[in-house]
């Protein structure tokens, strides 16, 4: 059988997330395996590293025993063996670049956020329909295994009638001085795309817009909790994007949703990322791989007694769900999905809209914190024929 040959150039590949996630862990582990579609047709990738820094491509390529890497962004997309532009270098040129590689014809997959405003968001995302190119947004999380163990109660009805649902995610970000920080510095500048709402509400936004629903009514509180970071140069620099927001608001005007994120919080929880959900019949308290339940079957009857030290071992009162399974990569999984809707026009759910919602989710929680409110999270007109998200699952 012949292969069907994708060109697929990689921008911004050769940061943190690109050299590991996608191209270690996902493009290079597909691309020397036998891969194929849904309709069992084979399929070779030939990737072309993009980006600014000769040094790091040709390191980054030889490394990986890729052939192809350039600075020169236009040849690339203007070669017509090229078919697919994925993005994963910085937020504020995001809009730019996807915009030309959806002018010059390439299908288009980036990391989140998809645009810095919702307005720019919406306009990719049109322009892409328009064009007659396939688009879609990272949103690996959702095949995490704690995430799909978290899909298998949804569809056994486990919890009955879901009564809310919180969600936690954060830790410790070194200021840079004494120790280097773990993320980049332009995280906390919000004249470079930075902060933590736009970074990880848009992440929330697709977990539980795929799980419960969307989130239709938001309150945020918003700040910068560390002032002062050194970046990595050692040099002193003033934070302007937020570090810390505290979100309260409804899944679908009826469902309570609490979420807190933050760079500047000490863990002490089962995991960086955990979501406690409690439902009628059961509750489940869910990390990146781990998933807990507790049924009412066996939930305990805690009388409240602050005079004597606790007796009960409360994590011992929940039972890991089994894996059942043998759970792929996350990134992996996605760019599988999105090779397969390229190649075959299969459904491809987490598209630019669905990366548009979650730029609106970020923007109206920054108006909530700006004017100190309850706002409604406005909605994204799709076409009238574009697929709903809702609904399609990851599992």
């Amino acid at each position: 059988m012949t292969a069907t040959r994708l060109g697929i150039i990689m921008y911004g590949a050769t940061g943190r997330i690109g050299v590991n996630q996608h191209l270690a862990n996902s493009l290079d582990v597909l691309r020397r395996s036998q891969l194929k579609t849904s309709n069992g047709r084979l399929v070779e990738l030939d990737l072309i590293l993009v980006g600014r820094d000769p040094q790091k491509l040709a390191e980054v390529a030889a490394a990986h025993g890729i052939s192809r890497w350039t600075t020169d962004l236009d040849s690339a997309l203007a070669d017509e063996s090229n078919q697919i532009f994925f993005d994963c270098a910085a937020t504020n040129l995001r809009y730019g670049l996807l915009e030309k590689a959806i002018r010059a014809g390439k299908h288009v997959y980036c990391e989140k956020p998809l645009a810095e405003r919702p307005e720019e968001a919406v306009r990719l995302a049109n322009l892409a329909t328009q064009r007659g190119v396939k688009h879609g947004v990272v949103m690996a999380n959702l095949w995490l295994p704690g995430l799909v163990k978290l899909q298998r109660l949804l569809k056994a009805d486990y919890f009955g009638k879901v009564l809310s649902v919180r969600g936690e995610f954060g830790y410790w970000i070194f200021e840079g001085d004494w120790q280097l920080g773990q993320r980049p510095s332009w995280n906390y500048r919000a004249e470079d795309g930075g902060g933590i709402i736009l970074d990880m509400l848009c992440h929330w936004h697709y977990m539980l817009a795929q799980l419960f629903g969307p989130i239709t009514q938001v309150h945020c509180m918003k700040s910068t909790q560390i002032q002062n970071r050194w970046d990595e140069q050692g040099r002193l620099y003033r934070a302007t994007a937020e570090d810390t927001a505290f979100v309260t608001g409804l899944i679908e005007d009826k469902v309570p949703v609490q979420i807190n994120v933050s760079w500047a919080t000490r863990v002490r929880r089962d995991d960086l990322l955990t979501i406690h959900i409690d439902g009628t019949h059961g509750s489940a308290v869910v990390g990146a791989r781990d998933c807990f339940i507790q049924p009412r079957t066996l939930t305990p009857k805690p009388v409240w007694n602050p005079d004597s030290q606790a007796a009960r071992n409360y994590f011992a009162d929940w039972s890991p769900v089994p894996d059942n399974q043998t759970f792929e990569n996350a990134f992996k999984a996605q760019w599988q999905a999105f090779i397969d809707h390229v190649v075959t026009g299969v459904a491809f759910p987490w598209d630019f809209f669905m990366g548009a919602e979650g730029v609106q989710l970020a923007a109206t929680c920054h108006t909530s914190a700006e004017e100190k409110r309850l706002c409604v999270v406005p909605r994204v007109a799709r076409p009238a024929d574009h697929s709903t998200t809702q609904g399609c699952t990851a599992g």
